[in-house]
């Protein structure tokens, strides 16, 4: 999946308009639109860090084009498989005090979107 096909699923998942994206990202409209089409692409590596938080994912998983990388990229030493990875991830985001209720929610229906959506794959 391309970066700009993932900002848009993380966005609508979270049920955040490209302006309040834009917003929270210092960024203009515009630009998540060309972001989100694939006509472009951020040139400054921190507007991945920016976007990742407000979208509440990893840097890694909007850079990597390939899911398998992203995934990797948590643990790069791959003595730990992607599912304990996944695991141990979300006993992190699920026990932390930073996120509301309604942040962890949000996380734990984008999570049983995905499944849905793969499951007959």
């Amino acid at each position: 999946m391309l970066f700009g096909e993932k900002l848009r699923k993380r966005r609508k998942a979270l049920k955040m308009s490209q302006l309040e994206l834009a917003q929270r990202a210092g960024l203009g409209i515009n630009t998540i639109s060309n972001y989100e089409k694939g006509h472009t692409y951020p040139q400054n590596r921190e507007i991945y860090i920016v976007l990742a938080e407000i979208l509440m994912t990893d840097p890694n998983y909007l850079r990597n084009e390939n899911e398998l990388n992203a995934l990797e990229s948590v643990s790069p030493t791959g003595d730990v498989s992607a599912s304990d990875n996944l695991l141990s991830l979300s006993k992190i985001v699920f026990s932390s005090d930073e996120l509301t209720k309604e942040e962890k929610s949000a996380i734990f229906r984008s999570i049983h979107e995905i499944f849905w959506e793969n499951i007959t794959k």
